[in-house]
């Protein structure tokens, strides 16, 4: 019995990267746990690629192969887990309202973040990193300037789910805008909170998201004044 696709012809074998290639990726995974590793310890001003490098047995050179700098070690994991985010909001069914299918993709980012991160480093230590960025000034400014170009994608994605010219109707970027800051609020509350758990910063993105109407268009006053 012939399977689906090209009559007579075997489906053809998925290519596995080659032993250099898989060389290559355990020694950039490692790199990268080691920096992520030496900067919740002991701060990212205090660490060095040198101490990164010789974390993993290999020389400074061999860390400037993988990563431009500090900076980009201590922010790749963040950028993995932005384009988790952007393929789960790709995949969200065409009729979602732009708001909700913002909503549900980054709650369903957050319930399958392992997916994104584990093959590289534990949940726990991109949830410890992510308060390193939070407190670290020169970090976070990179982390925002780098966000801005990650809101311009989303933006431009929503624009082509609706069917709109994204340089034509603002709608796409000004959702997105408002989305962006809730998830600047959350971020800000929960680096500084008690519980640096991922079900902690979870419930905090859906009971934020979920006051974005009323914050917006209710009345803030508990009573009228006269």
């Amino acid at each position: 019995m012939k399977t689906a696709g090209t009559a007579g012809t075997a489906p053809r074998a998925v290519s596995r990267p080659g032993l250099r290639e898989r060389k290559k990726r355990r020694t950039r995974d490692a790199l990268l746990r080691s920096a992520l590793e030496l900067f919740t310890t002991q701060g990212y001003e205090r660490t060095t690629v040198d101490e990164i490098a010789e974390a993993v047995d290999v020389s400074p050179r061999t860390f400037f192969r993988y990563f431009g700098g500090k900076e980009d070690a201590a922010l790749a994991v963040q950028e993995m887990v932005e384009a988790h985010f952007v393929d789960s909001l790709r995949a969200r069914p065409p009729g979602e309202p732009p708001l909700e299918a913002l909503r549900r993709a980054v709650l369903e980012g957050w319930d399958t973040i392992s997916d994104a991160v584990v093959t590289v480093v534990p949940v726990e230590l991109y949830l410890r990193m992510f308060r390193v960025i939070e407190s670290t000034p020169v970090l976070l400014a990179a982390h925002l300037r780098r966000s801005a170009e990650t809101e311009e994608r989303i933006a431009r994605l929503l624009a082509e789910r609706e069917g709109l010219d994204v340089d034509a109707d603002p709608r796409p970027r000004l959702a997105v805008a408002v989305f962006g800051a809730v998830m600047r609020v959350t971020s800000r509350q929960w680096s500084t909170g008690e519980d640096a758990g991922l079900e902690a910063i979870r419930e905090l993105t859906a009971a934020y998201l979920d006051q974005v109407g009323p914050a917006l268009t209710g009345n803030w006053r508990t009573s009228l004044r006269r």
